[in-house]
């Protein structure tokens, strides 16, 4: 099993419902699909680098997941596909990244108690 990590950006136009709903629609994507949800985060609405179609912020998640691999490229051809996403990007954590991936979750969860 490979370990993978997702960061997409939302347009900062969606309401709060329109949010969850693309969230949850890529989130069973990848259940349906036989991957394992290790974590998902919701950054919240940050402010961009640099414009990205005439927006200056947009709605930041994380997802964290493992799988053997193939659901990877139909899982960025949904991104592609769906309007509200501005931008994505999928990276295969290697074992020093999902150590540094577990101390920034078990820093959130403590932060957050």
């Amino acid at each position: 099993m490979n370990h993978y990590e997702t960061v997409f950006i939302l347009n900062p136009v969606l309401s709060d419902v329109q949010i969850e709903e693309t969230v949850k629609k890529f989130e069973d994507f990848l259940i349906n699909n036989g991957a394992k949800m290790v974590a998902k985060e919701n950054w919240g609405l940050k402010k961009l680098a640099y414009p990205i179609q005439n927006k200056k912020s947009g709605f930041y998640h994380l997802f964290e997941f493992t799988n053997t691999g193939e659901v990877v490229l139909p899982y960025e051809q949904e991104f592609r596909r769906d309007e509200r996403v501005m931008r994505f990007l999928t990276v295969k954590l290697d074992k020093h990244a999902i150590a540094w991936a577990e101390k920034r979750r078990t820093r959130n969860k403590t932060a957050k108690a």
